[in-house]
């Protein structure tokens, strides 16, 4: 389609006295990764629950794929896959039984190609007749995972996909979000695993208090945002930075051995080096650090009031 995928509108959720959503705006492009970004209670999950139709807004419009998520809620809910936070689902089926429980849901067969397919892309395929009960937590929230694409929708929310799930599993999870890109499915990502956004998000907008912050994609955000650090390790401590470098707003670290001097984005280093060669200090090693989505999102929080996650 040519227009959003997912269309926000003067969104806001009110619970009572609390303010949830405060008039979201936000679209979500055909095919692209958006991470959505915010510390505990920003309002991210909510902002998906009533997307995916578990929750309605209070005020404003929501869509997905041009249809009303209340008016066309038969539409949309067919359209979306959801993995939540929560581990939540029936613990007296076998694993292979639950998946085709949930694909019966939506109306749909779950073919043995794409039964086999699930297993497979989640590490699933030994554990296909296990009792979930019986299943690890890292296992269980792979098989949240299956559940939410057996129906194959259109837009994937991942809430929090790979909280308590080791680094391999991670990895591999990663790879499948990719594939499942690369097939045309969009994909809405919130995580506070920060490397998992930087890794695979197109776009990062970032939530606090229920207000979109900022909406951007990836790489011009760190390109605008992200700036880079100078170590400099001595190779004998100083005790007082030289007038020089302190000056550019260096800073003196490990006791002495090493200084440091940050770069705002597209600046250089080289006044900074002429300086320490200017001072005559000895210099065992120099390396540079980029700053990471990590840096770039506490920043954005700092400049708002809001806090870290």
């Amino acid at each position: 389609m040519t227009g959003p995928v997912v269309r926000l509108r003067g969104l806001s959720k009110l619970y009572g006295d609390f303010t949830a959503l405060d008039r979201v705006d936000l679209d979500v492009a055909d095919g692209e990764i958006l991470a959505l970004l915010g510390p505990n209670g920003a309002g991210k999950t909510t902002l998906i629950s009533i997307v995916a139709g578990l929750t309605r807004a209070s005020a404003g419009e929501a869509t997905v794929l041009g249809r009303d998520v209340v008016r066309d809620y038969r539409f949309t809910r067919r359209a979306v896959g959801l993995v939540p936070q929560e581990v939540n689902f029936d613990p007296f089926f076998t694993v292979e039984e639950a998946l085709h429980f949930q694909a019966g849901y939506f109306g749909v067969r779950l073919s043995p190609a794409r039964l086999e397919e699930i297993l497979e892309a989640l590490d699933l395929a030994g554990k296909r007749h296990a009792n979930t009960r019986s299943l690890s937590g890292g296992m269980k929230r792979r098989l949240l995972i299956g559940k939410a694409l057996v129906h194959e929708p259109r837009v994937l929310f991942l809430d929090e996909p790979t909280a308590g799930v080791d680094v391999r599993l991670r990895q591999q999870l990663w790879a499948y979000v990719r594939r499942l890109r690369a097939r045309g499915t969009t994909i809405v990502l919130t995580t506070h695993y920060l490397e998992e956004a930087e890794e695979l998000a197109d776009r990062v907008a970032v939530i606090d208090r229920g207000r979109i912050l900022l909406v951007e994609g990836k790489d011009r955000l760190m390109e605008r945002q992200g700036g880079k650090t100078l170590r400099i390790s001595l190779g004998a401590p100083i005790a007082v930075l030289p007038d020089g470098l302190a000056r550019l707003g260096a800073r003196l670290e490990e006791d002495g051995s090493a200084i440091d001097v940050d770069a705002p984005p597209g600046g250089s280093f080289g006044p900074a080096l002429a300086a320490v060669a200017t001072a005559g200090l000895p210099v065992g090693d120099v390396e540079t650090r980029r700053a990471r989505l990590e840096d770039v999102f506490v920043s954005i929080l700092g400049s708002e009031g809001g806090a870290a996650p």
